[in-house]
């Protein structure tokens, strides 16, 4: 006789009946409350745009931090557990200065996610060396950047693994962000495209209207690399799709 789903979640490396690791669900379902990001990658580069959750009017909007820079050529999104995050941002900065020191040469967005992705799959591993986590980390993150194969956007999930998009939305309000960047995204698309789509789409999943305290867009493209909108630019975009 089975046990119950309750019975097979406790342990995180133990398999239901039906080949599924319920701690790993559980963890995407935490990205679920987490803020909506949306990334588009076009051919002039790659945009990210994230909601930024202002849940008090006494909190000190600048210090809520959605989009981070992992190197001057990557930059990363992040939704669900901020703290998680954090984690994971460390690892990809020392290995994007790892890289650079021991190769002279600038990491691929490819091997960035992957070494993320790496640290993400450790909580199979045993606690021999004490080093094992008790749960997945409850976050999911856009890398976005640019290296030799041009302008480059990468999904990475609680699972570990990570694929390459050419548009992507997570979060909260992801399933009908991502239905409407199916409907909007084309290949010949442009940057200014590009950042007018996500805005528009993050404008329609918010509960709040769009304003420059509750949002983060960062662009990055191969002359300017990592640039985040300040609240002057970031007003000119929401007057433009206003």
């Amino acid at each position: 006789m089975f046990l119950t789903r309750s019975e097979y979640d406790r342990g995180v490396n133990t398999f239901s009946p039906e080949g599924r690791l319920f701690q790993v669900e559980y963890a995407i379902e935490a990205i679920k409350l987490g803020s909506t990001a949306i990334g588009i990658a076009t051919t002039e580069g790659v945009v990210l745009a994230v909601e930024k959750r202002i849940t008090s009017t006494l909190m000190e909007p600048t210090t809520v931090e959605k989009i981070v820079e992992i190197d001057k050529h990557i930059g990363c999104a992040a939704s669900g557990l901020m703290a998680d995050s954090r984690t994971m941002i460390d690892r990809a900065r020392v290995e994007c200065q790892n890289h650079w020191f021991v190769y002279n040469e600038k990491m691929t967005v490819e091997s960035t996610a992957q070494a993320v992705s790496n640290l993400a799959i450790q909580f199979g591993d045993s606690d021999d060396d004490g080093t094992a986590m008790s749960r997945p980390f409850g976050v999911a993150m856009l890398f976005a950047g640019i290296d030799e194969k041009g302008p480059q956007l990468y999904h990475m999930d609680p699972s570990g693994t990570f694929v390459q998009f050419d548009a992507k939305a997570i979060g909260s309000g992801s399933e009908g962000a991502q239905q409407n960047l199916q409907e909007v995204y084309h290949k010949s698309m442009t940057l200014k495209e590009a950042l007018k789509a996500a805005l528009t789409i993050l404008k329609q999943v918010m509960e709040e209207k769009l304003n420059d305290t509750n949002i983060e867009v960062m662009t990055m493209t191969p002359g300017q690399l990592f640039h985040m909108f300040s609240k002057a630019e970031l007003q000119e975009v929401i007057k433009d799709i206003a």
